[in-house]
């Protein structure tokens, strides 16, 4: 029996074989809505009658016998900031309230092809800076665990309607941690990929190699669904990688015996870890060990890894946004303003000397993962913080004097290039969702899944690894 729970494949394998449509599956997933979208307030711009045209159209191929494409008929959400054509999309900004996307980015692109229904955009913080989901536009985005405390940034609305059961599958994007923490927080599963592996288009800078776009889902085998979709190269953009993204679509089979697993809690003392977390993410290292993996405590060095994100953050920022700023300087928040800010001062040395710095970086990456075939260390540095915080205001005592400073865990692997993908790993004593994050080398997105697909069973933290459901 498909419920809303049910895996984003068996939903596909069902429509598929016909033993629910595309009409009724789309009509469970807009009733949950209805019932719990106005708790957490996860997705936004809903549309069902035009879900209801895309699912009729859905059924109808269906019934001609045609070949089906991997997400068939699933209910879908896009994040706020990626274009849909005829669609609202505001960026999260009253700048922005009114827009209406004349066509679809890429990933858009993908996904429609591939048989998915949209739904709704899902909700962001202003222009996604940040990690923690709030805007003038349509509020705060609560985490379905505790609908106090935050559902995480900036592709927080994402992660809160896949674990309210809101939708099938949804896709985000990530400068710093926006997949990853999200993740995290809502007890599901999000992927940064590698550079390139998920190409963007249209863009303003094709060689841009901080954000990226990518998947999130309640399970790994999920995930890889949709990387699989969304991952592959594109004429239009010439950074994008070459494999096939089908490849990533049944990962094969990893044991976790013998796998060599390097574990950190901070990196060498690189940020701090709030204590919960730290004791969530320790009960991975020993659920590894257990399982055969070799672990050892080992770590890149990264001493360059702050000055060349916070650098390329703010020059970018500055380039994409410092004209908004300019125009409308009342109605940007002011973390975002100054960040715009902080760009301005960037002359072209700094911004050769910070890709000079990512460049070392990856290298270090590179020769560390000679030694191991993956790094296990927190996604998040704090459990869900409350909601009425822009950002946590300290780690265990340790001041945080901005809305990065508490995301360094994430966004010091940013700038190494690697793939990181966060899997549920357990709960604080509170009740609150840890995630764990996996890196490995660069390019190694295929081998990655797998290793967390097999983490994943042994943790069975997560919702679609039978964990813990939100009590909403």
């Amino acid at each position: 029996m498909i419920d809303v729970y049910s895996s984003a494949r068996a939903m596909a394998a069902a429509v598929a074989a016909r033993e629910i449509s595309a009409r009724e599956l789309l009509a469970l997933h807009l009733a949950r809505i209805e019932q719990v979208n106005g708790t957490v307030n996860a997705l936004v711009s809903i549309d069902a009658d035009r879900a209801y045209v895309q699912a009729a159209k859905a059924d109808d191929i269906a019934a001609s016998g045609a070949r089906l494409g991997p997400l068939h008929g699933l209910p879908y959400a896009v994040k706020d900031t990626h274009h849909v054509a005829g669609w609202r999309t505001t960026f999260g900004s009253p700048v922005m309230v009114d827009h209406v996307s004349t066509y679809d980015d890429l990933v858009v692109e993908r996904v429609r092809a591939a048989g998915a229904v949209i739904v709704a955009k899902s909700n962001t913080p202003e222009f996604a800076a940040g990690s923690h989901t709030f805007n003038p536009v349509f509020g705060t985005t609560l985490n379905p665990y505790d609908t106090s405390r935050s559902a995480g940034g900036s592709s927080g609305g994402a992660a809160a309607a896949l674990a309210s059961g809101m939708v099938a599958l949804a896709d985000g994007s990530d400068m710093g941690g926006s997949l990853r923490n999200p993740a995290s927080f809502c007890n599901v599963v999000g992927l940064r990929p590698s550079w390139g592996r998920v190409p963007t288009w249209p863009t303003w800078n094709l060689w841009e190699t901080v954000s990226v776009q990518g998947p999130l889902a309640r399970d790994v085998d999920d995930l890889a669904l949709l990387l699989s979709v969304l991952a592959g190269p594109d004429p239009r953009v010439p950074s994008a990688d070459s494999t096939p993204g089908g490849v990533f679509a049944d990962p094969a089979p990893v044991s976790l015996d013998g796998l060599r697993v390097a574990f950190s809690i901070d990196l060498g003392g690189a940020f701090e870890v709030d204590t919960a977390v730290a004791a969530v993410v320790r009960t991975a290292r020993a659920e590894l060990s257990d399982a055969g993996a070799v672990v050892a405590d080992a770590w890149p060095d990264l001493p360059d890894a702050e000055a060349a994100f916070r650098t390329l953050r703010a020059w970018l920022m500055e380039y994409a946004l410092g004209d908004v700023l300019d125009a409308h300087p009342g109605e940007v928040k002011q973390s975002l303003a100054d960040n715009i800010r902080a760009g301005r001062p960037l002359s072209g040395h700094d911004v050769a000397v910070a890709y000079a710095q990512r460049s070392a970086l990856a290298e270090k990456a590179r020769e560390f993962f000679e030694t191991y075939d993956v790094l296990v260390m927190p996604v998040s540095q704090v459990p869900p913080f409350p909601a009425d915080q822009e950002f946590p205001a300290a780690i265990n005592g340790r001041p945080q004097e901005s809305y990065l400073d508490w995301m360094r865990s994430a966004f010091f692997v940013t700038v190494t290039g690697c793939p990181a993908i966060s899997v549920p790993a357990g709960f604080t004593p509170d009740g609150l969702p840890v995630g764990v994050q996996l890196v490995g080398p660069a390019g190694s997105e295929r081998r990655l899944l797998a290793v967390a697909r097999a983490y994943e069973a042994v943790s069975g933290a997560g919702i679609g690894a039978g964990g813990p459901r939100p009590a909403l």
